[in-house]
């Protein structure tokens, strides 16, 4: 594969495919971390959040979604269920950059139950500024991003916030927007999307269907999944086939 180059992992399989005759599709980064085009995600960089849903959208159509734990990175955000969406943005041809990655910090709540626990949060935090009525429900330092997001100043008193401010911050813990320019490199990508055409691979034996006593393995193959172990199994799999079929063939 492409990616990984620091492994010894140079992408020279897919100029051998190409030079036997064999169709490579177009090589992309998956399972990688996404830039983003605001700054305050640096800001941010190491703070993780848990229990949170990242959805993927373009021109108002939503692409993909996922639950799970992401991070902020100086470059942008990370984390798995980034990486899952970035499997997204590789495949799908409606997934051209730049998208709208849209953060729901409190998926297991409606709107409607956030804002009546928003209302008994500012309830006892009455005597208190924005940035400190919300410590029970977000981290410290993400705080400030949301009431910038919702236009609440951080040392408005809470009892000063208006029901019309209150329902901006629902709307920016329900969907805080990024903007994603793009990838990290591909030489940062845990897997490589596309390679060698499967149509033009036995999936019996992993044989070349072109070029006879050539078999393919691993990442060179059009073939990427999810993160957890996937692509491994993939390469171990496609990797014992092709080994037990050559064997066989000499």
């Amino acid at each position: 594969g492409m990616s990984y180059p620091v492994t010894g992992s140079t992408g020279d399989g897919y100029g051998f495919a190409k030079s036997l005759g064999h169709e490579v599709t177009e090589l992309k980064p998956s399972l990688i971390p996404f830039t983003t085009a605001e700054s305050w995600p640096h800001d941010l960089s190491g703070l993780s959040l848990k229990n949170v849903e990242g959805s993927l959208w373009r021109r108002g159509k939503k692409i993909d979604a996922h639950f799970g734990e992401m991070l902020f990175t100086h470059f942008g955000v990370s984390g798995p269920i980034i990486l899952m969406l970035s499997t997204a943005a590789a495949h799908k041809k409606s997934a051209a950059f730049p998208l709208e990655l849209r953060i729901d910090l409190k998926p297991a709540l409606s709107k409607e139950k956030l804002d009546a626990r928003l209302r008994r949060d500012f309830e006892k935090y009455i005597r208190k500024e924005a940035v400190n009525g919300l410590k029970d429900l977000l981290p410290q330092r993400l705080i400030p991003v949301i009431l910038h997001e919702a236009g609440i100043a951080k040392d408005c008193p809470v009892n000063q916030i208006s029901r019309e401010q209150r329902q901006h911050l629902v709307e920016a813990f329900k969907a805080l927007p990024l903007t994603v320019t793009g990838t990290r490199p591909i030489s940062e990508a845990i897997v490589t999307a596309g390679g060698v055409s499967v149509k033009e691979i036995d999936p019996k034996t992993m044989e070349s269907k072109l070029v006879p006593g050539l078999y393919f393995a691993g990442e060179v193959i059009d073939i990427d999944a999810f993160t957890g172990g996937y692509n491994l199994q993939a390469a171990f799999s496609t990797g014992f086939v092709a080994g037990t079929a050559a064997a066989k063939e000499g």
